[in-house]
């Protein structure tokens, strides 16, 4: 829970309340002007890793769920808790470990011997911010249990459905697949994620700096989040959502994120192309990265901006490229490059 703190804030111009502002243009500044104190205060505790920040971010201000995959060590579960302790909402986290039950994940029913009736227990997932830890470590039933909170934020206990609280957000971290003790994530569940991040070993820079500001600590190996602000309400969120959901987006732009999907069901190299989810995720990242970078309207490099973590875990390499050694991450930059973009 990180809803005891109070929010402090943005800036000593902000100590006074203001009125909200009151027309669209005004709204969009001060929801930009939020995104980007968001990504700066995340950048107090996590060193380096620009991209993989703006992704979550992206993915926040769009309202849909992250995987994020890397080797142990390089930070991953450290965003998340630094993005729950600027969230003034619910944060949860789960273990993901290959004995864990779905009941573990969704809740259960438990006899009342007082009342003589079965109660619902909720589980860990009715919460605004879940943080899936090593997803891939429990088996495909357990996994299995986050595909319905995912796509229609409610769970179905004993026949009931029960929403969960909004807003709610899934960022799951794995280990890659080719690590001992991985369950790799079904097709359908991995579809729910609208962005597949991948995080990479810091630059040697970024490198001596962590180690620098780590060795100074108390906290062993840890980097502090407690100094971090809380910044976001969860109302505040859902206006930031509704905000960027109504960016302008031209006719252009929209039939390139459409155009983008569909080449990948076509391109040499890729047996596998991308859903009609990928364009929806397309535009609603696109839409968010406008929000974020301060934009009244949503560019084509908003769009391909996001596109790599769109597409990398909805299409599947040609076999013959995989034993050549090459990457899904390469077919897709080649057909970034290659599928026109509009000029507005």
């Amino acid at each position: 829970m990180m809803s005891e703190h109070t929010p402090e804030p943005l800036s000593p111009a902000a100590a006074a309340p203001a009125p909200a502002p009151s027309n669209p243009a005004q709204q969009r500044q001060r929801a930009s002007q939020l995104a980007q104190a968001l990504r700066q205060e995340l950048h107090k505790a996590l060193i380096g890793q620009n991209a993989v920040v703006d992704d979550v971010l992206t993915a926040l201000i769009a309202g849909g769920h992250v995987l994020i995959e890397g080797v142990p060590g390089l930070g991953k579960t450290l965003l998340v808790r630094a993005l729950a302790r600027c969230f003034a909402g619910e944060f949860a986290r789960i273990q993901f470990t290959p004995d864990l039950m779905p009941s573990d994940v969704t809740g259960h029913a438990v006899y009342d011997l007082q009342s003589e009736q079965f109660k619902l227990r909720k589980g860990p997932v009715f919460t605004n911010l879940l943080l899936a830890d090593e997803i891939n470590r429990a088996p495909a039933k357990t996994q299995a249990a986050l595909l319905e909170v995912m796509q229609e934020r409610q769970v179905t206990l004993e026949g009931r459905a029960l929403a969960v609280p909004l807003p709610f957000m899934v960022l799951a971290t794995q280990n890659p697949i080719e690590q001992e003790g991985t369950y790799p994530l079904p097709e359908a569940e991995l579809d729910r994620f609208m962005l597949k991040l991948r995080m990479d070993y810091p630059e040697q820079a970024e490198e001596l700096s962590m180690v620098r500001q780590v060795t100074r600590s108390t906290r062993a190996d840890m980097l502090d989040v407690s100094p971090l602000r809380t910044l976001l309400q969860a109302k505040d969120l859902l206006a930031m959502q509704k905000i960027a959901s109504d960016l302008p987006l031209d006719e252009q732009v929209l039939d390139y994120a459409v155009r983008l999907a569909r080449a990948t069901r076509t391109w040499p190299g890729l047996i596998l192309g991308a859903g009609p989810r990928a364009s929806i995720a397309l535009v609603r990242g696109g839409r968010a990265r406008a929000l974020l970078r301060g934009g009244d309207f949503v560019l084509p490099d908003d769009i391909k901006g996001c596109a790599l973590a769109v597409l990398r875990h909805r299409v599947r390499l040609a076999p013959e490229l995989d034993i050549e050694g090459l990457a899904v991450d390469q077919v897709l930059q080649q057909l970034l490059d290659q599928v026109a973009a509009p000029r507005l």
